[in-house]
């Protein structure tokens, strides 16, 4: 691996920290360094043994909320034992109940075998009324100050598929309004994900259900992949997030919703944590239309398989070749059927 390149506030041995937008834990907020302020202090270590041994020194005064040196060893995900991840697991429990007073069920839950997941979405009975993003909230563990979102609704002209004519911050008393449609967007889990071939760490990659998932150790906050990202996907955490204690879900696994620190990215991952286990995701339990379909495509019987079976549906954006797993579809002789639909319809 190739790290970054110190400027000119690292070459004193400083952090670089710039303010709240500096894009790592920062000095204030965090005691010691993070893992990407390492990287980047750390850059001139690799020209011999003794230097890197300096460079690792600070590590070994970290404590409280700040970076560990057994944070900074842990291997990659992909690398892990059993023994590995447990001894991260109990670290992380360590971590949330100093921070929350509250001991989490923390796990490493993995995909199932013969499941890929797959999400369809009627836009024809979409409300817009967004109890999908406040659920999502509240079951991932997303920062309320500010508040974190990993699902955006567009309202849309009724007439047109351009979504760059949607407006996701619209205000209205009451919704759905008649001159408008809704349509949620969210990762779309690619099987030809663009943002995983820019992740110069390997912090994220696809899973075997065809979940897109982040290691929040492994990342170090480039947000490369947000560039990358057709669907405007990914988030990126430019101060410490804030939970409150009381709304704090102790229900967590280790590739999805457990608290993230400042300084990383975070996406939608189809809620593994409910889903790996034979639950629904947290948005689709709250849709009071029935809008959200979810299932394992693999399954003939299952509900996902129908609806791509026997519905006209599309994808967003179909020309970038990203192949996603979000599926778009309206209901039988419905309206918006007559418009051109963005990126083609299959």
């Amino acid at each position: 691996m190739q790290l970054p390149q110190m400027n000119d506030n690292n070459a004193s041995g400083g952090c670089g920290c710039s303010g709240s937008d500096s894009g790592h834990g920062g000095c204030a907020s965090r005691p010691g360094m993070t893992r990407r302020s390492f990287l980047r202090t750390s850059a001139g270590a690799t020209g011999g043994i003794a230097a890197l041994a300096a460079s690792l020194s600070p590590l070994r005064e970290m404590g409280g909320e700040g970076f560990s040196m057994q944070e900074f060893l842990q291997k990659h995900y992909k690398e892990m034992s059993e023994s590995d991840m447990d001894t991260a697991l109990t670290r992380i429990s360590d971590q949330v109940e100093k921070r929350y007073e509250v001991r989490p069920d923390i796990r490493d839950i993995k995909p199932m075998d013969g499941v890929e997941f797959v999400y369809a979405l009627n836009l024809s009975r979409c409300i817009g009324c967004r109890k999908c993003v406040h659920a999502c909230v509240a079951e991932n563990n997303l920062s309320r100050e500010p508040e974190m979102q990993y699902i955006r609704v567009l309202e849309m002209p009724r007439g047109t598929m351009d979504i760059e004519q949607g407006d996701h911050h619209y205000d209205r008393p009451t919704v759905p309004d008649e001159d408008h449609f809704y349509m949620p967007i969210q990762c779309h889990q690619c099987a030809n994900p663009p943002c995983v071939k820019v992740c110069p760490v390997e912090a994220t990659w696809a899973e075997e259900d065809g979940i897109v998932v982040v290691d929040y150790d492994w990342c170090i906050g480039c947000r490369y992949c947000e560039a990358a990202c057709p669907y405007w996907a990914r988030r990126f955490n430019f101060s410490t997030p804030k939970i409150p204690k009381a709304d704090l879900n102790p229900n967590m696994s280790y590739l999805s919703n457990r608290p993230r620190p400042k300084g990383v990215m975070e996406k939608c991952h189809f809620c593994l944590h409910r889903t790996r286990e034979g639950r629904m995701p947290a948005c689709l339990e709250v849709c009071p239309t029935g809008s959200r379909k979810f299932g394992n495509v693999l399954d003939p019987n299952s509900e996902v398989r129908e609806v791509l079976r026997t519905k006209r549906v599309f994808v967003l954006k179909e020309d970038v070749g990203t192949l996603p797993r979000f599926f778009y579809y309206f209901d039988e002789r419905d309206p918006l059927q007559s418009v051109t639909v963005e990126g083609g319809a299959s």
